[in-house]
């Protein structure tokens, strides 16, 4: 988004994690606009197939990061601790 370092879909994937309407996306992110959040969803409708494609590899990418911390050694032993209690 022009002038700020968060990105379109960003934006976006908050909104539909949360469920957030326009107004509770300016609460969460009161350095933006009301008049950028609404460009921000505009340019998301004009541009949904790329935008939720990039949003797709994007919770593919934090779904392969989760698991691939799930098998370190440290997370081995919390676990091992977790479970001898």
């Amino acid at each position: 988004m022009a002038g700020t370092t968060l990105k379109v879909v960003e934006l976006v994937g908050a909104q539909q994690a949360h469920g957030w309407s326009p107004e509770e996306l300016h609460f969460q992110f009161p350095h933006l606009t009301m008049a950028q959040i609404h460009g921000a969803l505009a340019y998301y409708w004009d541009h949904q197939p790329a935008l939720d494609a990039d949003l797709a590899s994007r919770n593919e990418f934090a779904l392969r990061q989760r698991e691939a911390a799930a098998r370190t050694p440290l997370a081995r032993k919390l676990r091992k601790l977790k479970h001898s209690r």
